[in-house]
């Protein structure tokens, strides 16, 4: 230290005198090398330099530099990931309860029977006057079906009282931070009352799992439908289907759904097994729409415009999410990686 001080001082002694060359001592070869006034103007100019913005930096409060725009997402960042609250112990119970009861009704659903949902109309997917998703009447079934699905819905409202999330819809559609986003990721199908959601065998369409995958930087959710196989074993003509759609925060809890295209993934090509995908662009929303106005132009009643997609989350953590639509229709969904929902979702 006491060298280099040395050094430093012979440095500013030698310039300020206007000598030619400088004799800078080493303290360790005992050598005097000649450096060129300009050389050393030079870097001794990069050093204070260097120092006089190392010194102002470390007066500037914290606070200025996340005020900035790059400080602001940081901030948001770290508290995304860092800050979100932990789930209460009574909402931990009550989630192992909400899966008991989900258990429940497949059972009795076994025993008493299950839904026969088709598409379209006819099939009972959608309400005949708004084309809305129809909600399903689980009474309509047996009496223990009914009771085990109003016990699930019991739990869904006890839940939304205490859930840890305060804005479910963070960073949703923000390219920077979106993968903080608390929707971001899979979400597998739990339990739901929408009948556009709800499958069985015991229908023309088939079986199948259904996953929400929400890609909050895209500010996208794709509807994940996996047909499983018929009850002989034979593969679905329809092996998957992804309804892409277009998600957008309209409030702190509320989600807008536009409806962008369909993809259907087929496995067989006129009987010759061959994978192939058929893209639909048209946006659902359109299609009812020219629907409604082709009836009211023939004066068919009670023909009304469909209502806006959307959802509000009623209950978010990094493991389950409940969410309700304008129709009124409860969603249950869990994060594949909730090891006490895994036997739910296989």
């Amino acid at each position: 230290i006491i060298g280099t001080i040395t050094e430093s001082l012979l440095l500013c002694n030698a310039i300020t005198s206007g000598s030619k060359s400088i004799p800078i001592r080493s303290v360790k070869y005992r050598h005097y090398p000649l450096i060129s006034t300009n050389m050393m103007k030079s870097g001794l100019a990069f050093g204070l330099g260097f120092i006089l913005v190392s010194q102002v930096a470390s007066f500037l409060p914290i606070q200025q530099w996340f005020a900035s725009p790059h400080g602001r997402s940081i901030k948001r960042s770290m508290s995304a990931v860092e800050a979100r609250p932990a789930t209460s112990s009574k909402a931990v119970e009550l989630k192992e309860e909400l899966l008991r009861r989900i258990d429940n009704l497949r059972t009795a659903q076994i025993l008493g029977g299950d839904f026969s949902v088709d598409f379209g109309v006819e099939g009972g997917e959608l309400n005949e006057t708004s084309r809305a998703p129809q909600k399903l009447d689980f009474y309509s079934i047996s009496d223990s079906v009914g009771y085990a699905a109003d016990q699930i819905l019991d739990t869904c409202e006890e839940l939304a009282a205490m859930s840890p999330t305060a804005i479910p819809t963070e960073f949703l559609g923000d390219r920077r931070n979106g993968n903080d986003s608390p929707l971001n990721g899979p979400w597998k199908l739990l339990f739901s009352t929408a009948a556009d959601a709800t499958f069985s065998k015991n229908s023309t369409r088939g079986d199948a799992k259904v996953q929400n995958v929400v890609n909050a930087r895209r500010g996208r959710i794709t509807n994940v439908i996996d047909f499983l196989p018929g009850q002989g074993g034979e593969t679905p003509l329809v092996k998957q289907l992804n309804v892409v759609i277009k998600a957008k925060a309209l409030s702190e809890k509320r989600v807008e759904l536009n409806f962008k295209y369909a993809k259907a993934v087929f496995s067989r090509f006129f009987g010759i097994p061959i994978k192939w995908s058929l893209y639909i662009p048209v946006p659902v929303p359109f299609i009812t729409r020219m629907i409604v106005f082709f009836n009211r132009v023939f004066r068919k009643k009670n023909a009304q415009m469909p209502p806006k997609a959307y959802f509000d989350v009623i209950y978010l953590d990094d493991d389950l999410r409940i969410h309700r639509t304008g129709e009124d229709n409860i969603f249950v969904q869990a994060k594949e990686n909730w090891d006490s929902a895994r036997y739910l979702t296989l």
